[in-house]
């Protein structure tokens, strides 16, 4: 049995129905269904739109009654609405007898509000855990959050995926002479791995946040830059400011080619214009947002985390390792850099032929790089 919510005595571990329920919002739909192909699944069906007053109706239109259920919606454009439907959605889910409620938010909005850096402004990142969980999510599923510590904001369990391997293996398919990577201090841990996978040196750029504006004073690029080709490595790129400061330093400091990717491509504002108008060769993001046509411009890349989340959403539902993606089956992970939705999906399918791989992101070579990394 299902241990009550909020009751005082603790029951038996929950037992959920053997099959899972993957749901989504409005906010990324094209991500969901992605997932739901590499997983060989149909979406599940529910109404969500919002009355001409603005209020929001979700109506689930299965049963899914002690079932294993996972929700896709990312915080993003239009971020409180999006907030509010995933808010809703958990609400019905868990009015609907749902065995265990997982909100998969590929982009978690307000994360830069995660402390209190001036007098009297709110911690908004928390907030947000709050209202998820007093909704009655039951666990999150995330990805490359702004800080590691808004995993400590809610009090139901967290697993935080990284985008980091797809990205790096991206880029050690374009075989880039003399590269380093380039990172701030916020993500240089992560972005120390990406170098390492690389096998590039890491160099660190210091800047200073004006106020409250989307604008970043640089200071300094501490390492050797100098003839190298660039690869800037950031959690999201919102307006492009502060990336197009960084790239007028490296050029300053003599850089002869100049890359950037992050996880989540906001891409607000004048952002598109400004990385059309730079020198940047690529900017590579993931689809955790949805990239409008009017933003596909010919330096921007999109690659899909699809199999990313999949893949762990699988483990999720069978009490296997997530963290196993990032440590014994990296291997795995990198593989899905090159995963392409038209091929079929790639879970659990054999590989008749172990010396004929097919082409990467294949399903037959995620499936042999898997048995590969768990032998």
């Amino acid at each position: 049995m299902r241990p009550a919510r909020g009751g005082a005595r603790e029951q038996e571990a929950p037992v959920y129905a053997d099959q899972f329920e993957i749901y989504h919002g409005n906010a990324n739909p094209e991500l969901a269904r992605k997932i739901g192909r590499y997983l060989g699944m149909e979406m599940g069906k529910a109404e969500i739109f919002q009355f001409a007053n603005e209020n929001i109706f979700v109506k689930i239109l299965d049963n899914v009654r002690e079932k294993d259920v996972f929700l896709v919606q990312p915080t993003c454009t239009p971020v409180n609405q999006s907030i509010m439907e995933l808010l809703i959605m958990i609400d019905a889910f868990k009015r609907a007898s749902a065995g265990r409620i997982t909100a998969i938010i590929p982009f978690y909005a307000y994360g830069r509000s995660d402390k209190k850096d001036q007098p009297r402004v709110p911690i908004t990142a928390r907030l947000v855990a709050d209202m998820i969980t007093v909704a009655g999510a039951d666990r999150v599923l995330t990805m490359d959050l702004h800080q590691g510590q808004i995993q400590g904001f809610f009090n139901i369990p967290v697993d935080e995926l990284t985008a980091v391997h797809i990205l790096s293996r991206y880029f050690i398919a374009k075989g880039l002479e003399r590269p380093v990577v380039v990172t701030d201090l916020g993500f240089a841990k992560r972005a120390r791995a990406f170098a390492e996978l690389f096998g590039a040196p890491l160099a660190i750029i210091e800047k200073r946040r004006q106020g409250n504006l989307d604008k970043a004073e640089l200071m300094n690029v501490i390492g050797d830059v100098r003839g190298r080709r660039a690869i800037i490595v950031d959690d999201e790129i919102d307006t492009a400011s502060t990336l197009i400061e960084i790239v007028t330093a490296l050029e300053r400091e003599g850089v002869d080619e100049i890359y950037a990717c992050a996880t989540h491509g906001v891409l607000s504002g004048p952002a598109v214009d400004r990385i059309q108008k730079s020198s940047l060769r690529e900017v590579v993001v993931t689809d955790t947002i949805p990239l409008p046509a009017a933003k596909q411009i010919h330096q921007i890349k999109t690659l899909s985390v699809a199999p990313l989340i999949g893949e762990a959403i699988k483990r999720i539902h069978r009490g296997e390792s997530v963290g196993a993606l990032f440590s014994s089956e990296v291997t795995f992970t990198q593989e899905m850099t090159f995963w392409d939705e038209r091929k079929g999906d790639a879970g659990d399918g054999g590989d008749d032929n172990p010396d004929d791989k097919g082409p990467p992101g294949s399903p037959a070579r995620l499936a042999a790089s898997r048995a590969t990394a768990v032998r």
